[in-house]
């Protein structure tokens, strides 16, 4: 074509549909409209390729500068090896718009039915996103939201993603997301917030991950926050963000400040927990609330809905492709023993004096008394642990309370100590590290004493309890310790059926405890490196290096952990576990339970729970124990999953204080035992019932949908020897330098500075190795090496750099020649997309498609330049300037493609989406509706009490106020589900464009 003659148009030319070169750089646009200003100037609106709508005025002076543009502007004259390079990165890096499942095939997991059922089936179709993931522990939620994340970086829905997490395990996250799905995420720490000081940290890293508390107490850092548009947030632990009805009020604690404030900066929102429901519904309502407020306002005791903003699913319901079951069986043992003599004594009295202690602080009342209590409890369970924990604990808080004397006597004494709120720690508001930190400071520290008189009360109580302890430390006779160690020596548990060791996992309340037998068990076993021990003390990178011991050592055969050490870890070498002591938050026996019951666990998961029967605590755990242990011959290890929401009414902390205030009366002990038999009988089984319908469950059909799925992403896949010649030969191109190492694996020892400054991630200038295939990651023992594929910063960075650098020779296209076509056709690449009202994306894909000679549209294949070959020099020239249909194919298709197959593409999609918005109206509608005839009614009763002269709790006119704030939320409400509701197509986006020739079209 390139004796073809430019054609120049003449202003009073221009006319609606007319494609215009010279307009934008190097674009090709469609005249909308054109409207005359005088004689000399005429202002144009016109379409952009990307579909956009533009105007602009052009003067007589610019009229060379515009021509038609032939085919779209195609001149076909392009390199065919420079386009397939460009068309294969262009296809490479809008893979998200045609491989289904882009993240599974570019990440190091193996995902599981139910973790693509959630991510593809739940999240994904979800647009905009508000929902509460709620599978058990262990089911890889974790894994579900980085698939999630990574398949929406890649489709190129997401830009900036935040991971909101417990301070515990921002790490782990960090770690998983790198090591799993190759992405790049920083850490919200202090260095990094120091080294941006006059920027706003969150809108200079796009991909961060934040401490939970970090964001709900620095109100500074809340402030740039709340300043910031996010596209995706993802809340783990969610459940700590919680609210609860005091009274008739609402207390937000500010945690829940903060997810309320979440949900109005981000288009995503995606709570995680295992825990969702406390028990207390009107609680586990409000925490609803941080989804959709709209939806669950105000206070309700019924049930809610939570189809399509929820999914729970069980354990013991996950399977794998083969219908097998994912999760072993759990058995728990309870293995009661009796105090000593000595230990009796002890025991009876370190209670006298906890029990002394409550009730000086009963006197007292107001705050200060849940702290001294908080306080005793704490020694009271450290009675229970171990003679060691409570011989150092009383050793401990004699000496602080000595200097306390002593700063009461020289008037130097300090500020008072802080107070404590027990239900905090039931609710699960704080974590196990901040619990054991708070257990640390208080322990020493609270007392009910104010004078010196009572402190030396108190302190010849203290001494004297020193020397009872020093006397049954001393004495040797540790009744805990030898049921701990006959279990140690059971060869059965020691070894396996093929003489290798086993492992097991010892979990603690306390540190001295920890220490004590870490020294105990090395003697037991004769190799004290066997042994390892992590607390809250133990520093994150330790953590994980003792973590990994553990896991892969085979000599290592022993970990004791605290609880704030078990937060986050995944520790499913070990199948065997020991409660050494028990926690008195029941959520934390499963949370223990689960750092084995996970995914990869092939071995029955065994727990034993050691319980003193002869002590008040002992009799109510041991009864606890008993019940468990009956309901889990019906229904299970699931037993465990909610042995916390049944507590919900009657905290076992405070059974267990009852025992220890009261145990000893009759009435008291038959109350205590009547709450934990219905609690545990009926409370239990009517949960677990509940639980049972509102879980999701993989049928037969389930799995076969899904296998089918997976098996069609897989024929979809792009294929990484296609990603590795197109990278190899676009990093080349770009001055860059890749040489081929061991097998599958490559060095870059020089990335270029340009490659470099277009990535939008972390680049490094050289790799010691890198890959395009996961089975080449880590191999054997050697070095990692980096995955090279859609959403590595380095890989992507190439593909957007060669189609900055070589993008022109898409827009003027090539010509090529096909061995299976009978006929010339017009080869295109278009995107299409459905959207609703607001504007906002609701799906869109890319395609290949063939165009005849007629504009008539078939599917080309995922990528049919490749199977083609390059047009002879010269030859091809006579052949295109001889089809005159091409001067306008591409808007012929554009048609075809509107009215042919955008219909079907609009009824794929709506359906699922208008079911949805459809619910939501009516759940919305309902609830709105509801709450504000209620305020209305209350609102009557208020005036009627002010027209008697009364004063109600809350003024009529607030009340009413209130009811109309209501109604003006439900119009807005309905207004947005109506414009969501309200979806259509864009009109296609064509890409790109190539001539594709039969053999018999070249000249002989």
């Amino acid at each position: 074509m390139a004796d073809q003659e430019v054609l120049y148009v003449l202003l009073e030319e221009l006319k609606p549909g007319l494609r215009i070169d010279g307009l934008m750089p190097a674009e090709v646009v469609t005249l909308i409209a054109a409207q005359w200003h005088g004689a000399n100037a005429v202002e144009l609106t016109y379409k952009t390729a990307a579909g956009g709508l533009d105007q602009r005025v052009v003067f007589r002076k610019d009229e060379d500068k515009l021509s038609v543009a032939h085919s779209g502007s195609r001149a076909f004259d392009a390199s065919a090896g420079d386009f397939k390079l460009v068309a294969e990165a262009q296809r490479i890096s809008l893979a998200g718009l045609f491989d289904p499942m882009l993240a599974v095939a570019t990440s190091d997991v193996q995902p599981l039915p139910h973790q693509i059922r959630a991510v593809y089936g739940e999240l994904i179709p979800r647009t905009p996103l508000r929902f509460l993931l709620a599978d058990d522990p262990g089911a890889g939620k974790t894994i579900m939201a980085g698939l999630y994340i990574k398949e929406l970086l890649l489709r190129d829905d997401v830009k900036q993603c935040l991971i909101v997490a417990p301070g515990g395990l921002v790490d782990q996250w960090q770690d998983e997301l790198f090591f799993k799905f190759g992405l790049r995420f920083d850490l919200l720490t202090n260095q990094l917030i120091d080294s941006q000081l006059n920027l706003n940290v969150f809108e200079t890293n796009p991909l961060l991950i934040a401490r939970m508390d970090q964001l709900s107490r620095n109100e500074h850092l809340k402030a740039q926050l709340q300043e910031t548009e996010w596209d995706l947030i993802v809340v783990d632990e969610a459940h700590r963000m919680g609210a609860h009805y005091f009274g008739g009020k609402v207390e937000k604690t500010k945690r829940f400040q903060l997810g309320e404030m979440l949900r109005e900066i981000t288009r995503h929102l995606l709570l995680m927990t295992a825990t969702p429901h406390s028990g207390k519904e009107e609680d586990f309502q409000l925490f609803l609330t941080l989804l959709d407020r709209d939806r669950f306002e105000g206070r309700q005791k019924r049930s809610a809905d939570v189809s399509g903003i929820m999914r729970r699913m069980i354990k013991e319901d996950l399977l794998t492709f083969e219908g097998r079951k994912l999760f072993p069986e759990r058995i728990a043992e309870t293995v009661p023993y009796t105090l000593t003599a000595l230990e009796y004594d002890l025991y009876e009295d370190v209670t006298h004096y906890v029990r002394e202690g409550m009730n000086r602080a009963d006197r007292i009342g107001g705050k200060r008394k849940n702290t001294v209590g908080f306080a005793l409890t704490v020694l009271q369970r450290r009675l229970a642990s171990s003679p060691e924990a409570i011989y150092k604990s009383l050793v401990r808080r004699t000496e602080r309370l000595e200097r306390k004397k002593q700063e009461i006597l020289n008037g130097t004494a300090g500020e008072s100590m802080p107070t404590i709120d027990l239900a905090d720690f039931d609710n699960d508001d704080f974590s196990a590290e901040e619990i054991e930190e708070a257990e640390e400071g208080l322990l020493d520290a609270a007392t009910a004493a104010q004078t010196v008189e009572e402190l030396n009360v108190e302190l010849t109580e203290l001494r004297a309890l020193v020397k009872t302890a020093q006397r049954v430390r001393e004495a040797g006779t540790d009744r805990k310790w030898a049921e701990l160690s006959a279990l140690l020596r059971d060869h059965a548990l020691v070894t396996d059926a093929n003489g290798r060791p086993r492992k097991l996992i010892v979990f603690t309340e306390h540190r001295d405890t920890l220490q004590y037998l870490q020294g105990k068990i090395g003697s037991l076993l004769g190799k004290p490196d066997a042994v390892k021990a992590i607390h809250g003390g133990v520093r994150r990178a330790e953590r994980r290096q003792i973590t990994e011991e553990f896991t892969k050592n085979r000599d290592v055969q022993i970990l004791l952990a605290t609880d704030a050490a078990g937060e986050g870890l995944n520790l499913q070498a070990a199948h065997l576990m020991v409660n050494y002591d028990l926690p008195w938050n029941p959520n934390r026996i499963e949370q223990r339970f689960g750092r084995i019951h996970r995914i990869g666990q092939e071995e029955v998961c065994r727990l034993w729970n050691l319980v003193a029967s002869n002590t008040r605590e002992g009799e109510v755990f041991t009864r606890l124990l008993e019940k468990l242990d009956q309901m889990r011959e019906t229904y299970g290890g699931q037993v465990f999953d909610v042995l916390g929401e049944a507590f919900a009414e009657t905290p076992l902390r405070d059974l267990l204080l009852d025992a220890i205030q009261y145990g000893e009366q009759p009435d008291v002990r038959d109350r205590m035992f009547d709450v934990i038999d219905s609690t545990v009988g009926d409370g239990l089984k009517g949960l677990l019932d509940e639980r049972a319908l509102a879980s999701e469950h993989l049928s037969d059909a389930d799995l076969c949908a899904l296998r089918a799925a997976m098996d069609e992403a897989r024929a979809r896949r792009l294929q990484p020897h296609y990603i590795e010649s197109t990278f190899r030969d676009a990093f080349t191109r770009l001055g860059g330098r890749i040489v081929k190492r061991e097998q599958g694996r490559y060095e870059i020892a020089n990335v270029p500075q340009h490659v470099r400054s277009a990535g939008n991630g972390p680049i490094a200038t050289k790799y010691d190795r890198v890959t395009f295939d996961l089975s080449h990651v880590h191999p054997d023992d050697r070095a990692r090496a980096d995955l090279l594929a859609p959403g590595h910063p380095l890989h992507d960075a190439v593909m957007d750099e060669i189609i900055r650098s070589f993008g022109g020779v898409l827009n003027q296209g090539t010509v090529l020649v096909s061995a299976t076509l009978e006929e010339p056709h017009l080869l295109v690449g278009v995107v299409e997309e459905v959207a609703d009202a607001t504007g906002e994306s609701v799906a869109r894909r890319f395609a290949y498609a063939y165009v005849d000679s007629h504009g008539t549209v078939h599917p080309a294949g995922p990528a049919p330049y490749l199977d083609c070959a390059a047009a002879p020099n010269g030859a091809a020239t006579g052949v295109a300037c001889g089809l005159p249909w091409l001067v306008d194919a591409e808007d012929k298709a554009t048609s075809w493609i509107i009215a042919n197959r955008l219909p079907d593409y609009l009824a794929e999609v709506q359906p699922r989406r208008l079911a949805e918005l459809t619910k939501t109206r009516e759940l919305v509608t309902k609830r709105l509706t509801s709450e504000r005839e209620r305020l209305l009614l209350d609102a009557a009763g208020a005036s009627e009490k002010e027209r008697k002269g009364e004063k109600p709790k809350e003024s009529s006119e607030s009340l009413q106020r209130k009811a109309v704030e209501l109604d003006v939320r439900l119009r807005k409400r309905l207004a947005l589900l109506d414009q969501q509701q309200l979806m259509s197509t864009k009109p296609p986006q064509i890409l790109t464009a190539a001539l594709v020739l039969s053999v018999s079209d070249l000249p002989s």
